[in-house]
C-alpha cells in the first residue's frame, strides 16, 4: 500500500481532521510554500536523520534550518555523527523516493522529533509522501498522532540578499 493511502487510512481511522492540498510537483518545503502561497512557517519540512546508528525524522518549519549542535546536545549524541540520510539510504532502507518521505514516523516505523516552534502554529502544511499532494491539519492534532519528542535545534535561516549591481 503507498505511504500516501496508508497516512489517509490512519487520519481516517483516528478522526483526524485534515484536507488534501494538490499542488504542482515541488521537491522543498520552500517550494512547496512558493506553490501554495502561504509563509514559510506553516509549511513543515521532513529530514531524515542519522544519529549514531539510529534514524530520526526530524520536523521544523520551512524558515528554519537544522542546527546539527543543538540536536546532538537535544539527541545526546556527538553532533559529528548527526547526518541527514543519503538518497540511496532512503529509496533502499524506507522505500521511498528522495524527498518524499512522510511526516508520520508511525507509517516509516521511526521516532519523529519535532522543533519546539512547531507547537505555537495553529495549523501547518505537512508533506504526504507525495510531490504533487500535501496534507494541512492542525498541528495539535499531528502532536497527538505522532506524539514526537519536541526540542529546540532550529535557526531561522538567514535569507541571502540581492547583490547591488555596481
Amino acid at each position: 500500500m503507498a505511504i500516501f493511502k496508508k497516512i489517509i487510512n490512519q487520519l481516517e481511522d483516528k478522526k483526524v481532521k485534515y484536507e488534501i492540498i494538490p499542488h504542482k510537483k515541488v521537491y522543498t518545503a520552500f517550494d512547496a510554500a512558493a506553490t501554495l502561497k502561504v509563509k514559510l512557517e506553516q509549511v513543515i519540512k521532513v529530514l531524515l536523520v542519522k544519529a549514531e546508528k539510529e534514524f530520526y525524522l526530524v520536523l521544523l518549519s520551512a524558515n528554519k534550518n537544522l542546527d546539527f549542535r543543538k540536536l546532538g546536545k537535544f539527541l545526546k549524541v556527538d553532533s559529528k555523527k548527526i547526518q541527514i540520510v543519503k538518497e540511496k539510504v532512503m529509496t533502499e532502507k524506507f522505500k521511498v523516493k528522495p524527498g518524499a518521505i512522510s511526516a508520520f514516523g508511525s507509517i516509516h516505523k521511526l521516532p519523529v522529533v519535532v522543533e519546539k516552534s512547531l507547537i505555537k502554529i495553529k495549523e501547518g502544511i505537512f508533506p504526504s509522501g507525495s510531490f504533487t499532494e500535501s496534507l494541512r491539519m492542525k498541528v495539535s492534532n499531528y502532536l497527538k498522532l505522532e506524539q514526537p519528542i519536541v526540542g529546540i535545534f532550529g535557526m531561522v535561516k538567514k535569507m541571502k540578499k540581492p547583490r547591488k549591481k555596481s
